[in-house]
């Protein structure tokens, strides 16, 4: 097989987000399989500068590693491309063909990354872009459609809607998706007869350990609490988790805390501000120990395309409780058998009485969410789907 080209707006070893960290890990387990890979990708740090702003040197140097290939990104009205993106952010799904022409080319794009696409395609055997947003995702495939597999992690928003990105992926060699609802939602927005189509999933270390012990000693923890980990803002619905937990303290005198660990700040109501424990950033290991310490983790997001979080709560012997809204993460606790879902506040309220009430049977949900975590998200096992994949585009 040659090489493998991974695509990306930004790449790096400490680049926070779910579609950064997932090709991270595509590429160093890639290579630990004995294939041949490079990063193709912009100057452009991470996703928090502006696409203008051409940092780091231009050129080949590694990354703990990985063969990493940067180019200097074109300029770009960020003006232009604010107002589109203001537009898509609340929600709107229909765009002037001008606008959405704006927000593709005002987007983070390279020219020099393109034409090196299209003058060394022979030497790779498939170029994996990722995630579906981004300027060097939309003008990439089209420099190698043919060789071209899509890693987009949609969801449902209005950048979905986009009729150039109907237009265009639907014309790539491959899709790779990381659950099935996310499958299903592509296969009713584009037009997929064509397109080889795999649910890889995301990968992760399943033999991570922790200490429940550990973690009430170190942060002085020792009530029960439910988890919730993540960046906390209202996009992720932590607000309705806020609202819901306090309504529920306010019936249940029980001694139940919430611990919230991640980034981000998001405004405590006052009435639980005793019973709501912010820890902020910790470290990796403290995650997977409160994982282990926690009555159930928490997932209330409406919109997922996967959730590493619940894939860690379960590694760590803990069920889950998931927003029914979230076609993603619903399917997960259903398929595997690992936690509940709510709808609404009298259902969240009926989950945490049930797994106080019923501690074997929490034990029990959380044991099935490890097996189906073991089962299809090593990354031995997401590899080889990836392989799959590449060979079945392979004679195109």
């Amino acid at each position: 097989m040659k090489k493998i080209g991974l695509v990306a707006p930004w790449y790096g070893e400490n680049i926070a987000g779910g579609a950064e960290a997932n090709l991270r890990g595509i590429a160093h387990n890639m290579q630990k399989r004995g294939l041949e890979i490079e990063v193709l990708t912009t100057c452009v740090p991470d996703a928090t500068k502006d696409f203008n702003s051409n940092i780091l040197p231009e050129g080949k140097c590694e990354e703990a590693g990985i063969p990493v290939r940067r180019f200097h990104t074109d300029q770009s009205s960020l003006g232009e491309f604010v107002y589109v993106n203001h537009k898509l952010c609340g929600g709107q799904k229909v765009l002037s063909y001008d606008e959405e022409k704006t927000f593709v080319e005002q987007n983070i794009n390279s020219r020099k990354l393109y034409d090196y696409i299209s003058k060394h395609e022979n030497e790779y055997e498939a170029f994996l872009f990722s995630p579906y947003l981004f300027g060097t995702t939309y003008f990439g495939v089209q420099r190698c459609p043919k060789k071209a597999i899509l890693i987009p992690c949609f969801h449902e928003e209005a950048y979905l809607y986009l009729r150039n990105f109907r237009r265009i992926y639907s014309q790539v060699a491959g899709m790779a998706f990381n659950a099935e609802p996310e499958m299903w939602l592509a296969e009713k927005q584009f037009q997929l007869r064509g397109v080889h189509t795999c649910v890889t999933g995301c990968g992760l270390d399943t033999n991570i350990s922790y200490s429940a012990e550990r973690f009430r000693k170190k942060y002085n923890i020792n009530k029960p609490f439910i988890l919730y980990a993540g960046r906390k803002n209202a996009g992720k619905n932590v607000d309705t988790l806020l609202d819901y937990f306090a309504f529920y303290k306010k019936n249940d005198q029980r001694d139940l805390k919430l611990v919230l660990i991640g980034g981000g700040q998001i405004a405590i109501p006052s009435e639980i501000k005793e019973d709501v424990i912010d820890l902020g950033f910790v470290p990796l290991q403290d995650k997977y120990d409160a994982y282990g310490a926690a009555e159930l983790l928490c997932q209330p997001s409406r919109h997922e395309s996967f959730s590493l979080v619940i894939m860690e709560s379960w590694l760590c012997e803990r069920p889950v409780l998931v927003s029914g809204a979230c076609d993603v993460t619903k399917n997960f606790v259903v398929r595997s058998g690992g936690g509940l879902y709510f709808d609404n506040y009298s259902e969240f309220v009926g989950v945490l009485d049930y797994y106080k009430d019923n501690p074997d049977k929490a034990a029990e949900m959380a044991e099935a969410g490890k097996r189906y975590v073991q089962d299809n998200f090593s990354w031995d096992k997401v590899i080889e789907k990836y392989v799959g994949l590449i060979d079945s585009i392979s004679g195109q």
